[in-house]
């Protein structure tokens, strides 16, 4: 049990140093995700070596990897985390297998993804509604702009929820769907109302890091620098700052703290024995 435990002490440490930096800097460092990885299979490799019950502790750590990289990478191309976040993702590949056979780690990455989603829905929801109490007034102009831009869509999404909620009456399911169907309506302009009045900041180009992400695309010389997912490279805040004095970027909510809550909870969870669900019973 010690080899576990050392390796959720490792992960812990890392992941709060990923916190820590996020929230002060907007980024997390190759280093702290690189260097998990490197110590976690490396500690892994000895532990197999010594203990002569075969590299099966080991394998399990690779195929964590494996899986973890397509994870990290689905969330990343589907434009969920931000670079260091899928590396973060990917490096606990190399932790969370605990257990000697593929079906018990596969319940358990289970587990931890479940874990994981519901707290960065959680937190992320809480974190829009700090937002929208301390942007309460540029909130509620950008709500109503966003309702007149959406108000086709609005209105063809509110009468469907409000047929269902009717069919309810007779079948309960539908009325069900009826009341999913307002409340993601109505959850997408109060996002993009977050999105548009709070997290779009005018910044001094010399204040530019790696990895910003720009509101639009620029215009520099003859030629644009897009405002893509992966944010902006050295060379095109160089670039910017030879025109403009200031730009608009938009801030995201730095999304570390949810693999910390989800480590917590999965750590919690294993060595207390709580089943969360077993898909594979």
């Amino acid at each position: 049990m010690y080899e576990v435990i050392f390796l959720f002490v490792l992960a812990f440490v890392h992941v709060l140093f990923a916190v820590v930096q996020d929230i002060k800097t907007r980024e997390i460092c190759n280093w702290i995700s690189f260097s998990l990885i490197i110590f976690a299979l490396g500690f892994r490799f000895l532990y197999s070596l010594f203990e002569g019950d075969g590299f099966v502790f080991f394998y399990m750590g690779l195929i964590g990897l494996g899986i973890f990289f397509l994870l990290g990478n689905l969330f990343y191309y589907g434009k969920v985390f931000a670079g260091g976040d899928a590396k973060l993702m990917i490096a606990l590949g190399t932790v969370l297998p605990i257990y000697p056979n593929i079906f018990s780690n596969l319940e358990l990455f289970f587990n931890f993804l479940l874990m994981f989603l519901f707290a960065g829905f959680a937190y992320t929801f809480f974190s829009s509604i700090v937002l929208f109490l301390k942007h309460f007034k540029s909130f509620r102009k950008e709500f109503i702009v966003q309702l007149k831009k959406k108000k086709i869509f609005m209105i063809i999404l509110t009468a469907g929820s409000v047929l269902f909620l009717l069919i309810g009456f007779f079948y309960s399911l539908f009325f069900l769907v009826g009341i999913f169907i307002f409340f993601i309506s109505y959850l997408y302009i109060y996002s993009k109302a977050i999105d548009e009045a709070c997290m779009i900041k005018k910044v001094k180009v010399k204040t530019l890091t790696e990895g910003d992400w720009l509101y639009s695309d620029l215009k520099v010389g003859n030629k644009w620098i897009k405002a893509t997912w992966d944010g902006l490279t050295n060379k095109d805040i160089n670039e910017i700052r030879k025109k403009y004095h200031e730009v608009r970027i938009r801030h995201g909510i730095p999304f570390s703290p949810v693999f910390l809550m989800g480590l917590i909870a999965l750590i919690i969870f294993t060595f207390f024995d709580i089943q969360l669900w077993n898909p594979f019973w």
